[in-house]
């Protein structure tokens, strides 16, 4: 089996006992960084997630994942600290299991929680890894949800 290349720049001023992506901290194959403003993190040829760019496809394997988690309104600033030209795509549609619900904004429809991101992006890059989802509360209904992954 393929290792696992991911690194995920996080947002500290997030809380870490809210984020899905906490417990794959000391998982082999994932490195998390903090963001901080005067470090910079070099993502160069990694498959950045991005609502904007290309499909994720098949033919991305191999390639390692670079993933910021941040609220929607810091990721220009989390963003202004990457170099080198990560590889921008958009997953395909898919559903959340996550119940979500914001008081100072309007859910995106095909928003995702983060290792629901990264657990689709991990299949096109790797195959399936059910060890992604393993602490995942919603992994089941994610996974009935969304049975193309």
């Amino acid at each position: 089996m393929e290792l696992l290349d991911i690194l995920i720049l996080r947002d500290p001023r997030e809380s870490a006992k809210k984020c899905s992506l906490t417990p794959l901290r000391g998982m082999q194959g994932i490195t998390f960084v903090n963001y901080h403003p005067e470090r910079t993190i070099e993502a160069g040829g990694r498959v950045l997630l991005d609502p904007d760019g290309e499909e994720l496809t098949q033919a991305d394997a191999g390639r390692g994942l670079f993933l910021i988690d941040c609220s929607w309104r810091r990721l220009e600033g989390l963003n202004r600290t990457v170099t080198g030209e990560p590889v921008r795509r958009r997953l395909p549609v898919l559903k959340t299991a996550y119940p979500r619900k914001s008081t100072t904004f309007d859910d995106p429809d095909a928003g995702l929680a983060s290792v629901e991101a990264l657990y689709a992006a991990a299949c096109f890059l790797w195959g399936p890894r059910p060890e992604l989802l393993a602490q995942y509360r919603w992994a089941e209904e994610f996974l009935a949800l969304n049975p193309e992954l």
